[in-house]
């Protein structure tokens, strides 16, 4: 068991009581997944060398998809990238408007040192970083304007070339800090994230006019990449989770999504994105029905992947990799996990691992189960919550709490996410 401080054991036990996935140390909760920690500490070793990678991770609703993306995210901040985490949307982020996407990225960047939005501090580091070595190259203490644009422009050469208003802009922000127009700044900063309705006034400074669409998100994102490079962040994970909602749009937009995904791939591919790692996260309905990418052959041939053979012989390396749900087994591992971080810290942890022990969170994981139908799949959420708010809480006050004797299992429907909801029977929940 990972040796966890009192703060980072707090945020765990914060989360799972609020049926959430932690934000960090994934790993003491990682179950059924250590067999992937090979190839994607592989994947992103290539992302720092400059490399790019797509994978795409396929599962059942609470197989853990969101967890999953979540761990590759804790893996890759240790190695210095940032990670962003978009949801797709029909109507605020359609994946076929890469402006939107790319806004959402930047709204979510983070890396080990910033929270999100982290892409102001990622520019200011990246920019103090040129000044220091446009000095260094010069011999000098302080370099020149001069220096500091010829390096600018130098170290955004490839994006200038694709995006010229990239640098055009990055060249003014610097120039609104030096001068101390925190207004300018604030919107130059902005318009650079992608956002909208930034005032003219500003855009006249950087000598632009236009919002930042389709076409110039693509170059964006390639001077995302040239500046998390330039800030020491040698790659950028980004997810798209839950891209299974593409099926519920209108035919005309889902199937400008999938060819903008299939262009993604190839782009990838060509190598257009140095350091760019793209994990979407879907159901197989998506991945194998009508109304996803097998409506479109050329994305289909792309991330085909043979799931005919036993799951233990799945090759991780595939474009597409299959987490399988989560058995009773599993569920009381993470059980014992969890109890066991719980007890770490706690004033009496022989108590709890002795009132909870692991008998009683096989009964409890089964008992949660039943509740949903059987569907042990898509019970972690529930079972963990309920683990920690109902009995690992008590035992800890109550001196005289023994969960067997004073605990009764209830779910109400209001506590259910829709996916449980549909599991269970009316006669089930407690109205």
């Amino acid at each position: 068991m990972t040796t966890l401080s009192p703060v980072r054991r707090r945020e765990i036990l914060q989360a799972l009581r609020q049926g959430t996935v932690p934000a960090g140390n994934l790993d003491v909760l990682a179950v059924g997944i250590d067999r992937f920690a090979p190839t994607v500490d592989e994947d992103l070793d290539a992302i720092a060398a400059g490399g790019s990678v797509f994978k795409a991770v396929r599962g059942e609703y609470g197989s853990g998809k969101t967890f999953f993306a979540r761990w590759i995210q804790q893996r890759a901040m240790r190695r210095g990238l940032a990670v962003a985490e978009v949801q797709i949307s029909e109507l605020e982020t359609p994946l076929h408007k890469l402006e939107t996407v790319y806004r959402r990225t930047t709204e979510s960047l983070r890396t080990a040192a910033f929270p999100p939005s982290a892409f102001r501090s990622v520019l200011d580091a990246w920019l103090f970083g040129v000044e220091e070595d446009a000095a260094t190259a010069a011999g000098v203490d302080e370099a020149s304007e001069e220096q500091i644009d010829a390096l600018l422009e130098q170290r955004l050469a490839a994006v200038a070339t694709v995006t010229p208003v990239y640098p055009m802009v990055l060249r003014a922000y610097r120039a609104a800090l030096a001068r101390e127009d925190a207004a300018t700044a604030d919107a130059l900063v902005a318009w650079l994230g992608g956002q909208p309705h930034v005032g003219a006034a500003a855009k006249r400074v950087a000598g632009v006019r236009q919002d930042v669409d389709h076409f110039l998100a693509m170059g964006f994102l390639q001077g995302l990449l040239a500046v998390l490079e330039g800030a020491r962040h040698p790659g950028l994970l980004l997810v798209i989770d839950e891209v299974e909602t593409l099926q519920r749009m209108r035919s005309d937009s889902r199937a400008k999504a999938l060819n903008a995904l299939r262009q993604w791939i190839d782009e990838l591919d060509s190598g257009r994105y140095p350091g760019l790692y793209l994990l979407i996260t879907g159901t197989p309905a998506f991945f194998d029905g009508r109304l996803g990418i097998q409506s479109l052959p050329p994305l289909a041939q792309r991330l085909h992947t043979d799931f005919t053979t036993d799951a233990r012989f799945d090759n991780p390396r595939a474009p597409q990799i299959r987490l399988a749900g989560f058995d009773l087994e599993k569920l009381v591992e993470v059980g014992i996990r969890v109890r066991d971080v719980y007890a770490n810290g706690a004033s009496a942890p022989d108590r709890i691992r002795a009132l909870v022990d692991d008998s009683y969170l096989r009964d409890l994981a089964s008992a949660v189960a039943g509740k949903l139908g059987g569907q042990v799949g898509i019970s972690p959420r529930l079972f963990l919550k309920k683990l920690v708010l109902d009995v690992l809480d008590r035992v800890d006050q109550f001196d005289d709490f023994d969960p067997r004797q004073h605990y009764a299992l209830t779910v109400a429907s209001t506590e259910l996410t829709d996916t449980e909801r549909a599991a269970v029977s009316a006669d089930d929940v407690e109205l």
